[in-house]
């Protein structure tokens, strides 16, 4: 479906497509900036997204992609489509140069990845049309300078022609610089005096009444008389031979660049389609600036109708606020089967139309192939349709009343809309009577729901509001205001309709309180206690919401403990393993010097062969044994980490009390055997 711009206009999308222009490094890339439409094919929208997410990628890497000499010669070539007719020097030059460009975005693409495996896939599609001319651009090379003009060498000919007027020049000097030599002398040319050039022939400057001194032609006089210009007698057949021979020149040029086109001419399709393809990528390329300036992201597309967007913003709000060094208030909103049509309540000036026409651009931009100003985990669903009534549409040609236009509206929205349309409605049911105008928008209401239309609809009429809680598939959302300072938050709540505040506003700014009281008592109970029913959710939400907040950074300031303990215990059980690795080690050299000791007490005992005074020797030297054993068993338990030191300290313990107690066994045994 093909969309006006009265349409793009009312969902502020046509200041995205002059921004997107402005981008742009040629007209190519400006033409499909116009051509950009909307879709409602899945294939055609992902193939967009992720064309533009992957220049996004191009550019965030830093590599140098192919930027300059970005030129639409198709009407050039289409002009020289006819035999005999030939492109102009610029034209060859700025042809040479566009497809040099082409052949290096082409070399790029095949530089990043390869074929079976593109770095950048779906650009390499886009890319893969392109046909490159390198026997052409040669042919350019061998008859221009690197300046766009002709080389005096293009051709023998050429080259002849320019030898003679160089020639021909230089003689014509000489006889110049000897009249003006002459002249000086005699005092009727001035001594600052410098030959000029009037129709294409070298003259003279001389005062008005000398010019009787010198024989020759008057061709022209300044603007204020006091000099004319004479081509002396002496160089006026120089001067034929030069203007002849220049016609000469121009001729052969002529006929050098009608071979050089004669050469391009049946290529000029293959050029056009692959001039086309720059465009592309030049549009492709501005649509990925425009999404890095507004922070966009490639969400989850579905194939279905379907809106779960988080941290959406409208994108001229976002650039204009940050050029105030303000921030946008994102929007996180989620339609689906059970819930497809939202009622927004809320004060005035509390960003009901705001969060309408967030929906309206981001939807719309994003089915033309633009990254939408979303988070990456949003899932955008795609419409068929999208119908808005947005504005004042009032006709003075059709004679149609502001509402009349709106019924108008509502009635082509019932007529075309099914299960993919998406309607954006903004004061349903205003601009008439509140009593009918609030029922005739119900009824309108419950006409939408039964064709299963999806919907974002702005309104302040309280039985709206009751139908949009009794009815599935529709849900109440409320724009949430500060009532502590009497301000709008900006800020989208789903589940609860919002309250108009009218009240509360009207006390903030003075109104008498008689005049409140007596307003309340015209409305009724019923309407004042729904509207303090509705502040007081307002109040009870932003209450949770705040305790939501602190919850959840309690929480994530307990994860951040947990992880430091976590790490901490491991860091502990290391030290503990090594510690007993040490321990059982130290035990088992303290048991081998043991037996060694022992294996030598019973060696010397047999070899005294148990004299008394001998073995009382060998107790008072294994009574000094056993002390260091007991020595190194209380420096091995002291020399513990302090941390670990109670915990591990039995452990160790146990590890040599078995091998010493095996010790002191052996020794009691041989003392008193001994």
């Amino acid at each position: 479906m093909t969309y006006p711009k009265s349409f793009e206009n009312k969902v502020d999308f046509s200041a995205i497509r002059n921004m997107l222009k402005d981008k742009c490094l040629c007209a190519l890339g400006v033409a499909c900036c116009d051509e950009m439409q909307f879709s409602a094919d899945y294939d055609t929208v992902c193939a967009r997204l992720e064309q533009t997410d992957e220049f996004v990628s191009i550019i965030g890497s830093g590599v140098e992609f192919p930027l300059n000499y970005y030129y639409d010669l198709t009407g050039s070539l289409e002009n020289v489509r006819a035999v005999g007719s030939f492109l102009t020097e610029q034209e060859l030059h700025n042809l040479k140069r566009s497809l040099t460009t082409l052949a290096d975005i082409s070399r790029f693409f095949m530089k990043h990845g390869d074929d079976e495996t593109p770095a950048y896939p779906r650009l390499s599609e886009v890319v893969s049309g392109i046909a490159t001319f390198p026997a052409i651009i040669a042919e350019i090379d061998g008859v221009l300078d690197k300046f766009g003009n002709v080389k005096d060498n293009a051709s023998p000919e050429l080259l002849a022609i320019k030898r003679q007027i160089a020639s021909t020049t230089s003689s014509i000097i000489g006889i110049l610089r000897r009249i003006l030599g002459d002249g000086r002398q005699a005092g009727y040319i001035d001594k600052d005096a410098a030959p000029s050039i009037r129709d294409g022939r070298l003259v003279i400057p001389v005062a008005p009444m000398n010019k009787r001194k010198i024989r020759g032609i008057v061709h022209d006089e300044s603007a204020t008389g006091k000099t004319i210009f004479i081509e002396p007698a002496e160089i006026v057949e120089a001067n034929n031979t030069i203007r002849e021979l220049e016609g000469e020149m121009h001729r052969e040029i002529v006929r050098i660049l009608t071979a050089v086109t004669a050469v391009i001419r049946p290529h000029i399709d293959d050029m056009i389609a692959s001039y086309l393809i720059l465009g592309q990528i030049d549009f492709i390329r501005a649509k990925a600036l425009f999404a890095i300036d507004i922070d966009a992201q490639m969400p989850r597309i579905e194939r279905k109708p379907q809106i779960e967007w988080y941290h959406a913003v409208h994108p001229m709000l976002l650039l204009t606020l940050r050029a105030q060094g303000k921030e946008v208030v994102p929007l996180n909103i989620e339609l689906n089967e059970k819930s497809r049509i939202l009622i927004i309540s809320g004060p005035n000036a509390g960003g009901k139309s705001v969060c309408l026409k967030t929906v309206s651009v981001v939807q719309y931009m994003t089915q033309c192939g633009l990254l939408p100003p979303v988070y990456s985990n949003s899932h955008v669903g795609i419409f068929k349709n999208i119908f808005v009534d947005i504005g004042d549409e009032q006709s003075i040609e059709n004679d149609l009343s502001t509402y009349s236009s709106h019924l108008m509206n509502m009635k082509f929205f019932i007529n075309n809309g099914g299960r993919d349309t998406l309607v954006l409605i903004d004061e349903f049911g205003g601009g008439t009577e509140p009593q009918i105008g609030g029922a005739i928008a119900q009824a309108i209401l419950a006409r939408f729901n039964a064709k299963h239309i999806w919907g974002v609809i702005t309104t302040h009429y309280q039985n709206l509001k009751h139908f949009a809680d009794e009815n599935d598939g529709i849900v109440n959302g409320a724009m949430l205001y500060d009532r502590q300072h009497m301000q709008p938050l900006f800020q989208l709540s789903i589940g609860y309709p919002g309250s108009s505040f009218a009240v509360e506003i009207a006390r903030k700014i003075g109104l008498p309180a008689d005049v409140i009281s007596e307003a309340e008592t015209i409305v009724g109970s019923d309407y004042v206690n729904m509207d303090k029913y509705l502040l007081d959710i307002a109040r009870d939400r932003k209450y949770w919401e705040n305790k939501r907040r602190d919850i959840h950074a309690k929480e994530k300031q307990l994860q951040t403990l947990i992880d430091k303990y976590d790490s901490e215990v491991e860091r502990l059980s290391g030290e503990q393993r090594e510690i007993i690795r040490a321990a059982k080690a130290e035990a088992k050299e303290i048991l081998a010097r043991s037996n060694a000791s022992i294996e030598r007490t019973i060696h010397e005992i047999k070899k005294a062969q148990a004299e008394k005074e001998r073995t009382k020797e060998i107790r008072r030297q294994l009574d000094e044994f056993k002390e260091r054993l007991e020595a190194q068993e209380e420096s091995v338990t002291v020399q513990r980490t302090p941390a670990l030191q109670q915990l591990k300290q039995n452990e160790i313990s146990v590890a040599n009390q078995e091998h010493f107690e095996s010790v002191i066994d052996v020794y009691d045994y041989l003392v008193i055997d001994g």
